[in-house]
Formats: structure tokens, C-alpha cells, sequence
């Protein structure tokens, strides 16, 4: 599967905390990052990710296309939800694509775990058939 990880400033850490974690499960897949986050994480894991531009450099845009050519299949954003963003309308943008595409994206640490945990027994499996069938 291809999965997007994303982090703004407040949450950089947390994001690599979370893959450290996760990385058993995690290394079987494809990942991709915003730049900063995506270089956080090979720093702190070895795991290969395909990283884009920064986020208010076009990054969350990147994975929207990406999400747009049915080529993601999860989502991973760790918010900041205290701080104001000045790229809040990509941030939107992005997040409604991951609802007309049907990706599954997590906004917190929560979320992130439970779809995790679903990757590992295999939950997101339906996802090969949205690619397939494109829209409905």
C-alpha cells in the first residue's frame, strides 16, 4: 500500500515517535512525506520514503495528486490544530480528496493508530478495488 505522511512543525516529532513504533509494520509499504517530515523519519528509521516538497512548498498538493491519480491509500497528517497554517486551503484541499477518493486519513495520533493496526490485519485490502473501479 501507499502511505502518505504528513506533519506540521508541532508534530514532527510525534510523526517519527509513531513510525518508530509502527515500523514493523510500516516497512512492507510503500511510504512518501513531505519534505521535512519525510527526512525526520529516514534520519530516525533507515525506511526508504519518497519524499515531496514541504508542505507550504506545494508537498500537500503533491500528495493530493497523487491521491487524485488513485495512487495513495492512506493518509497520515499529524495537525497542529493550535496553530494557524498559512497553506489551510491545500490542507482542506487534501483532506477532501481523501473523501471523494475514498483514502483513509488519520488528523492525530488516534485515528493514525487504529488505521495502522487495521493495515496489519489487512482491513484496507478494499482498496485495490476502489483503484480498479476509479469512481463510482
Amino acid at each position: 500500500m501507499n502511505i502518505a505522511l504528513i506533519a506540521h512543525d508541532q508534530k514532527k516529532d510525534s510523526m517519527v515517535n509513531f513510525v518508530i513504533a509502527y515500523e514493523n509494520i510500516l516497512k512492507d509499504h510503500n511510504l512518501f512525506a513531505t519534505g521535512t517530515t519525510g527526512k525526520k523519519i529516514m534520519e530516525a528509521t533507515g525506511l526508504k520514503v519518497h519524499r515531496f516538497q514541504s508542505g507550504p512548498y506545494g508537498g500537500d498538493q503533491q500528495i493530493g495528486a497523487k491521491i487524485a491519480e488513485n495512487e495513495m491509500d492512506m493518509v497520515i497528517f499529524l495537525r497542529d490544530p493550535m496553530a494557524a497554517q498559512p497553506h489551510e486551503p491545500d490542507i482542506q484541499a487534501l483532506i477532501r480528496l481523501c473523501d471523494v477518493y475514498k483514502v483513509p486519513v488519520a488528523t492525530n495520533i488516534a485515528t493514525g493508530e487504529i488505521l495502522i493496526r487495521a493495515l496489519e490485519r489487512g482491513d484496507l485490502q478494499w482498496r485495490k478495488f476502489i483503484k480498479e473501479s476509479k469512481h463510482d
